[in-house]
């Protein structure tokens, strides 16, 4: 399927890569029809995801299997009278019937919103007004049920909700009844062109409203890289990426990639991660390929890994969070596997990455993917020098990169902020070695400058989550008369440090740090505490705690 469109699937070295890596974009491309039904055509008996949960179930679906759910649930959908265009919000954690939905709303030509399950009354209120969503598809269990019903009243454009079960509330539609009794699917006249809008993700928002990414129907091609090339997956691959679908990541690691290339998709539908349960599932079915960010992997590496067999596992990759060195290699040690790190935003497919023909850096985002142009720009628009701090940019003045973005949906302003001038600003800061691998600092707005030293809060917190007294930690800059800023660090200790809290521990963790970096990012204020501000995806809203301190 990968050979439809590249000219060369193999490469030896990063500047064959560079040199020779070419994706084709067909006219009018459309993952449901182009990759899911021509997998069925070609090979319907081929797997493509492996199913299961923590209830002990466990289906493995064929292309046949997706083609003709698809077709049921795009059938349905049109009864409904959902059109190319209409925008459906998709709520199904890990549930086998985001592939059916997600598919069968890109054979429509709809839009797709995944989204969490974590969210209150008020986000789907606003995420249905913004951006005029018609119908909420979600799992059928939970009180996100009733947060959907609650909001209805104050959702006029929100014509359906719908439940996949066990739960159906009053007013809500039955998915399973719904695409067992839909008439035979027809491919409607007019699906897409390349520019329609896809799929949409509301970002994280950490320092406001979320913002709606819009990616057009090109978007599954720009992460051919992604799976192929970081993941390096093959068609004997099961590849397992630890994301809920409510995440962008789930369309990096549980879909589109993943598809083109040919492997088999695992899915482990669960309600909390358990390590112990990962490990076993790796074992039990013979993952040969991992996707987790740092943190997973932190949490594996303590459990007793003689219990498991992992020699399954070919390859694995993780992004999120730089890798602390010694995580990389105790991971080694173990499995004999380098942990293969990479980087990219829901803007984006993978812009950087550690690919197979090279020899990983732990701690470093990797080099850029051929796909996009980037480069490092100080703030006056010179470039960056090695060693020297940048923003990470995309060049677009030659085009669009595949992959890249169309638009903030219904502002401009906002796009305009971020693109202009020929270049997509991605607001994320990071410095190039001399061999041209990117280390991530922070996010713009996070750089704290203090007596002249402009300090990222990545590599401070890298630093002090090497601590075993650290469970997790925020970096901030506090206004102080001398310096400007200082640096500050808010900590939530592990529960056997918590009654050491105090002076001693604040010297130890501030010498800590001192070691691990340069000592002039050391934290010269510390704060303890029993939890952090965060956006509903989990990510720090460091903006809360400046605020806080300002006042």
């Amino acid at each position: 399927m990968i050979e439809k469109f590249l000219s060369q699937t193999e490469f030896s070295s990063q500047e064959d890569f560079i040199k020779n890596l070419k994706i084709t974009v067909p006219e009018n491309f459309n993952f449901g029809y182009d990759i899911v039904d021509a997998w069925a055509e070609e090979r319907p008996d081929k797997n493509a995801l492996l199913w299961t949960n923590d209830k002990g179930e466990c289906i493995q679906f064929t292309y046949g299997d997706l083609k003709r759910y698809t077709d049921m649930t795009a059938s349905w959908f049109l009864s409904l009278g959902i059109r190319r265009g209409d925008k459906v919000m998709l709520i199904l954690k890990r549930r086998y019937e985001f592939w059916f939905s997600i598919i069968a709303l890109h054979k429509i030509g709809a839009v797709a919103i995944p989204a969490t399950h974590l969210l209150t009354k008020k986000d789907i209120i606003y995420r249905c007004k913004a951006a005029s969503i018609k119908m909420i598809v979600a799992a059928g269990e939970g009180v996100i049920l009733g947060h959907i019903a609650d909001a209805m009243p104050d959702c006029p454009g929100l014509e359906y909700a719908v439940s996949t079960g066990p739960e159906y509330p009053e007013g809500f539609l039955d998915f399973h009844k719904g695409i067992e009794g839909a008439a035979p699917f027809s491919r409607p006249a007019e699906v897409n062109t390349n520019t329609d809008i896809m799929l949409m993700y509301f970002t994280s928002g950490t320092t406001g409203e979320p913002k709606m990414v819009a990616h057009d129907f090109t978007y599954p091609l720009g992460h051919i890289v992604t799976a192929r090339y970081w993941h390096n997956l093959h068609e004997g691959s099961l590849h397992f990426t630890i994301a809920d679908t409510g995440w962008a990541k789930a369309a990096w690691g549980k879909i589109y990639g993943q598809m083109i290339a040919g492997a088999n998709i695992f899915v482990y539908d669960h309600e909390k991660f358990t390590p112990a349960d990962i490990l076993q599932k790796i074992h039990d079915y013979h993952i040969t390929s991992l996707c987790a960010p740092p943190t997973i992997y932190r949490f594996l590496i303590r459990e007793d890994l003689s219990k498991y067999d992992l020699s399954s596992l070919e390859y694995c990759t993780t992004a999120g969070e730089a890798l602390n060195y010694s995580v990389y290699e105790t991971f080694l040690k173990i499995t004999g596997i380098r942990l293969m790190e990479g980087f990219g935003q829901t803007e984006t497919t993978l812009t950087l990455g550690t690919f197979p023909w090279m020899t990983p850096k732990p701690g470093s985002m990797g080099v850029p993917n051929p796909q996009y142009d980037i480069d490092l720009l100080k703030p006056d628009g010179r470039r960056a020098e090695e060693g020297e701090q940048g923003q990470i940019v995309i060049r677009t003045d030659k085009g669009k990169p595949v992959g890249l973005f169309k638009e903030y949906y219904r502002d401009k302003e906002k796009t305009e902020e971020s693109w202009h001038d020929g270049y997509y600003c991605t607001g994320d800061l990071a410095w190039r070695d001399e061999d041209g691998y990117y280390w991530f600092v922070g996010r713009a707005d996070d750089v704290i400058k203090s007596s002249g030293y402009r300090i990222g809060p990545f590599e401070v917190e890298s630093a002090l989550m090497t601590h075993p007294a650290v469970v997790e930690c925020a970096i901030t800059g506090v206004p102080d008369e001398i310096r400007g800023q200082v640096v500050k660090a808010t900590v939530i200790l592990a529960a056997e440090y918590k009654a050491k809290a105090g002076p001693e521990l604040v010297k130890e963790l501030q010498d800590h740090v001192k070691k691990v970096t340069a000592p002039y990012k050391y934290p010269r204020v510390i704060e303890f505490v029993d939890e952090l501000p965060k956006t509903i995806s989990g990510k720090i809203r460091r903006v809360e705690i400046r605020e806080k301190d300002s006042k």
